[in-house]
């Protein structure tokens, strides 16, 4: 039996009964924290040209533009407008082994899917949970390859939106492996152009659309090499190397979900908000102020030099400047939603500490470290103080608080226009998707309330 085949048999066949409860919480968190980021997107100028474009080209009315109150366009359509407008805003969520944004490609394909079929929300939290876990267990098979080969997440985000699109299709296991071949072999993304340009939301656009497509195709009978996740020149063998029966061990023994789903608390690149947090801390703790401090040290596994853009200009230089979320941390001893933007970007203390930042020897242990970091801030009258942060917030391995999403709710939704009574409304709905009741349509209308649409 191939790969594909072997992880349709299990996902597919799954009722949401089966499925632990903290998995069907945190899927109902991602729902809110990808509704919560796009809303911070959605008048990024990459996310209204995608909206225009799909409005343009039209077609069957199955799904909602978020945020627009009458905007409605076809499945797939609508479901990569809602992702690019998420993914936009670097504030979704991440696997924080592979560094992947699944939550964006999975809530885009799952709530269009239910508003078209009026579908209950406890199969909406299933199909996330599952397409969730298909990609993190295909991404353990092609990471970190397919990084060190210049590619971007995107090819595993794919599989995110395909299994979850064929689990509300109900496609029985032939038609679910067919999707997940046709997946392995639609898409690629450069992480060159994804770290310095909005091509990054443009790959998140194209993961859903082709991984809906790749369900809609499998369902009608469209079939393709079955092996191709494991087969000679296949996926793993291009992107990897992986080892197959890795990617299938195990199954059902933990979820991805729960252990590595990370939901951004900030703004930005996840693998940087540990530098941010343990600067911070080290900052409080040592009560040194910005203006105090003569050198930064940072230490992290692997972290030999700063990459990225040293002194940002913009949203896309910020979320990939390490340095940045190391000194704003260290200026400001915090780090929130109002570092991403302008005015904060552009703040000359926190640029001239960036200045002060140099890399320090790895930490012995690495083990610990899981995206995480080690701060030293040291004063030119010789102080110094030191945190560390193994994970940063937000991860399922800490904990996630329903209060943590439900303030990160609180704070972004109202950049879309949505009042505060369709905000509360929409969250309460989203608290009880697990409730069995068709209500993705009454989160919708409650968030497209005040918008009507306008032209392209």
């Amino acid at each position: 039996m191939t790969v594909a085949r072997r992880l349709a048999e299990f996902l597919g066949g799954l009722a949401p009964a089966e499925l632990p409860a903290q998995a069907l919480d945190h899927a109902a968190m991602l729902v809110a924290s990808t509704l919560a980021s796009a809303a911070l997107g959605r008048d990024i100028a990459s996310a209204r040209i995608v909206r225009d474009l799909a409005r343009e080209r039209g077609g069957r009315p199955d799904a909602s533009v978020w945020f627009e109150a009458g905007a409605r366009l076809p499945v797939d359509a609508a479901a990569q407008v809602n992702a690019v407008m998420s993914d936009a805003a670097a504030s979704d969520d991440s696997d924080l082994r592979a560094i992947v944004h699944c939550g964006t490609p999975l809530v885009a394909t799952a709530l269009a899917f239910a508003e078209r079929d009026g579908i209950a929300g406890e199969d909406v939290l299933a199909a996330i949970v599952l397409g969730y876990e298909a990609a993190g267990r295909i991404g353990d098979g092609v990471t970190p390859g397919f990084r060190d080969r210049g590619f971007h997440g995107c090819l595993i985000a794919i599989f995110a939106a395909a299994v979850a699109a064929g689990r509300l299709l109900k496609l029985k296991p032939e038609g679910l492996a067919r999707t997940i071949a046709l997946a392995a072999t639609s898409i690629g993304g450069l992480a060159a152009a994804a770290n310095t340009s909005v091509a990054r939301e443009y790959h998140a656009g194209l993961a859903v659309a082709l991984g809906i497509g790749a369900a809609l195709a499998a369902g009608r009978g469209f079939a393709t090499e079955e092996a191709i996740l494991e087969t000679e020149g296949g996926f793993f063998a291009v992107y990897g190397p992986g080892n197959p029966e890795a990617v299938l061990a195990d199954l059902g023994g933990s979820w991805d979900i729960v252990t590595d789903m990370a939901v951004k608390l900030v703004p930005g690149g996840h693998p940087y908000h540990a530098l941010a947090e343990a600067a911070a801390k080290a900052a409080r703790d040592g009560s040194i102020a910005a203006a105090e401090i003569a050198e930064i040290v940072v230490s992290r596994p692997g972290m030999t030099r700063l990459g990225g853009p040293l002194h940002p200009k913009d949203l896309i230089d910020m979320a990939h400047s390490p340095a940045y979320f190391t000194a704003a941390g260290a200026a400001d001893r915090d780090f929130s939603w109002i570092h991403a933007t302008p005015e904060k970007i552009a703040d000359p203390a926190i640029h001239r500490l960036i200045d002060k930042i140099v890399v320090g020897p790895p930490p012995a242990d690495p083990a610990p470290y899981r995206q995480g970091a080690t701060v030293t801030l040291r004063t030119h009258d010789g102080r110094s103080s030191t945190a560390t942060v193994h994970l940063p917030k937000g991860s399922g391995a800490l904990g996630i608080a329903w209060a943590d999403i439900d303030a990160k709710y609180r704070a972004l939704v109202p950049h879309a226009g949505v009042a505060p009574a369709g905000v509360e409304a929409s969250l309460d709905l989203i608290r009880r998707l697990r409730g069995g009741g068709s209500v993705v349509a009454d989160i919708l209308a409650h968030l497209a309330a005040e918008h009507p649409v306008r032209p392209a």
